[in-house]
């Protein structure tokens, strides 16, 4: 996986790297590739009306490439992008009293799990979806 910072991101990140891991074996992936972006409001307002027609800021955007058909390189899967909204991200963490490394914790499993095939459409996809992403965040030692 690639971690693109763009946005220029002032905080320490690397602890993803342990929390991507911990959510591929959950869902024994192996040998995928996907991008996670860092991206501000204006962007991802712009990404969220061009492909969502939904002119709003969000705070996290996955794209599957998957959900066309199984794309596969030298035996590796490529999963597809997720987009991360920083300023979106900050304001949540504050709001929700959460701190930052939880707030973009929970944000980039949210986004793996959707390149992953989840999705919360149904409450009970939903209600399994938020359990499958507490378990991983709680098993990494990041809690509310």
């Amino acid at each position: 996986y690639e971690i693109n910072d763009n946005y220029g991101v002032n905080f320490k990140y690397n602890y993803l790297k342990k929390v991507i891991k911990r959510t591929l074996k959950h869902e024994n992936v192996k040998n995928v590739y996907f991008s996670v972006i860092f991206v501000n409001e204006k962007e991802i307002q712009e990404i969220n009306k061009e492909y969502r027609g939904i002119d709003k800021v969000t705070d996290v955007i996955s794209f599957a490439l998957e959900e066309n058909s199984n794309i596969v390189y030298n035996n590796i899967r490529v999963l597809g992008d997720i987009y991360i909204c920083i300023p979106r991200m900050l304001e949540q963490a504050s709001s929700y009293g959460h701190s930052l490394k939880r707030e973009l914790s929970f944000l980039t499993v949210h986004g793996l799990l959707h390149l992953l095939g989840y999705d919360h459409m149904e409450k009970e996809d939903e209600e399994k979806m938020f359990a499958l992403q507490e378990l991983i965040l709680n098993e990494e030692g990041i809690t509310r």
